[in-house]
């Protein structure tokens, strides 16, 4: 249930765009939303099973990924707000349906907790036909979840709520956007605090369903540093992505000497961020 709420949550913005744009003219848009979205995952998951991680994006990619997919999503409630009940006198023929499928399809590259869990499963199986299986059985558990919201949203759309939904739409793509800039670490990072504690060239940081804990832990500039990530409860921050690659934990990285710094990381979808503060 709680991978579905965030799946929902970090690809379902494409979907609302979709349906309030088009004000529910056509509701097959929903099921050929849904059916890109099985083919592009139960691909990726063969892929994933064949090839490994050597074709999964790497976390940069998938951060550009999230700004240009909330950006889309903002274009298409901008529209839905503009429009209002004036767009259901455009002509039937206007729809372009093939947008449906390719919108679904490009949900793979939206990442979320879960999504990243099961590209994880698909890499190790070494099976393209097992990693095919995780893939598309993850997304047909997750599809009665989505259809419900293109449904409520072609609902709104044909109503004087569409600007709420519009307004929601819009937030959807705020929160991607702002999830890819933390991905990317593209975001300001905090003044790291006054601490009397040493650098110790072992640092534990604890992942809970909150965010991860320090947030801000000292290291030593210099000399190589072991990162011990310890596993607290399951969610997004399970999967990492540090220094340009994603760890699943629990998971000890071991880094080369930084110069005096910060290093930024953050989960997989981008939703929490932590520091090691190398001095």
């Amino acid at each position: 249930m709680a991978g579905t709420a965030t799946c929902t949550a970090a690809q379902g913005g494409l979907l609302m765009g979709l349906a309030g744009r088009y004000h529910g003219r056509d509701p097959a848009l929903v099921g050929w939303f849904l059916a890109g979205r099985l083919v592009s995952h139960t691909l990726a998951g063969a892929l994933l099973g064949l090839l490994g991680s050597a074709v999964s994006p790497p976390p940069a990619a998938r951060a550009a990924l999230l700004v240009a997919a909330g950006t889309i999503v903002i274009v298409f409630a901008v529209r839905l707000m503009r429009r209002g009940h004036c767009s259901a006198h455009e002509p039937e023929g206007e729809i372009p349906r093939y947008k449906a499928p390719l919108l679904g399809a490009a949900t793979v590259l939206v990442p979320c907790g879960v999504t990243l869990g099961m590209e994880m499963i698909a890499v190790s199986s070494g099976s393209p036909l097992a990693g095919a299986a995780a893939m598309a059985g993850f997304v047909l558990g997750t599809a009665p979840a989505f259809a419900l919201l293109g449904y409520v949203v072609r609902r709104v759309s044909r109503t004087r709520l569409a600007r709420v939904a519009g307004l929601v739409a819009i937030a959807a793509g705020l929160w991607s956007i702002g999830a890819g800039l933390n991905l990317g670490g593209w975001l300001p990072g905090p003044t790291p605090p006054e601490s009397s504690a040493p650098a110790s060239q072992t640092v534990t940081v604890w992942a809970t369903r909150d965010g991860y804990r320090p947030a801000m832990a000292p290291a030593p500039a210099g000399v190589p540093v072991e990162i011990v990530f310890k596993l607290a409860d399951r969610g997004c921050t399970a999967t990492v992505a540090i220094d340009g690659r994603d760890v699943a934990l629990p998971a000890t990285v071991r880094l080369p000497p930084q110069p005096p710094g910060r290093l930024r990381y953050a989960c997989g979808m981008g939703m929490y961020a932590g520091f090691i503060d190398f001095s």
